[in-house]
């Protein structure tokens, strides 16, 4: 049987050790987040609009990539979006938007077709330079010969931005 003035005892003794680890790992500073993201001590970010400087220029494509960026950034970080001087920069274009043919059947007839965008992005860490970079990033999506270009643009338009975004992010602070 274990006293009352043993069971004090070890209550005190377990409260002077949790104060102690309380007290070591305080000054400790932990950067995570549910994507694994690594945005050191940056705080802030800016997004800039990506123009679209391809031959063909489709009218929501630049609206709708950077708005994923800005909500692919915000809503997987503790970053906040600013407008003005931050610890992050983002900025680029879209500098390829392009259908060809990738599937020949017999009769010279194409059979798949496939959309390409590519975008040339700067990210710029003004915290930790070594992070910074320029890189050209490409994804596409292939559609059926049946269909035409028009009745699918919108939907493989979303499916290639969520792939350049999750690129883009990944490089930046997933570290890729």
């Amino acid at each position: 049987m274990i006293s009352i003035k043993d069971r004090r005892q070890s209550v005190t003794l377990l409260h002077v050790i949790m104060f102690f680890l309380l007290l070591v790992t305080g000054g400790c500073k932990v950067n995570y987040s549910f994507t694994g993201g690594d945005t050191g001590d940056a705080k802030t970010i800016n997004i800039k609009y990506f123009q679209n400087n391809a031959t063909i220029v489709v009218p929501t494509l630049s609206q709708q990539l950077t708005e994923a960026l800005r909500d692919k950034f915000t809503s997987e970080t503790s970053l906040v979006l600013v407008n003005q001087k931050s610890d992050l920069i983002l900025e680029g274009s879209i500098t390829g938007y392009q259908t060809q043919p990738v599937a020949i059947s017999g009769n010279d007839q194409a059979q798949l077709n496939r959309l390409t965008i590519t975008v040339d992005v700067t990210y710029t860490n003004t915290l930790e330079e070594d992070k910074s970079f320029q890189s050209k990033f490409s994804r596409y999506s292939d559609y059926s010969s049946d269909k035409s270009l028009t009745s699918v643009e919108e939907e493989l338009i979303a499916e290639i931005n969520t792939m350049i975004v999750e690129d883009i992010f990944n490089k930046a602070v997933i570290n890729w």
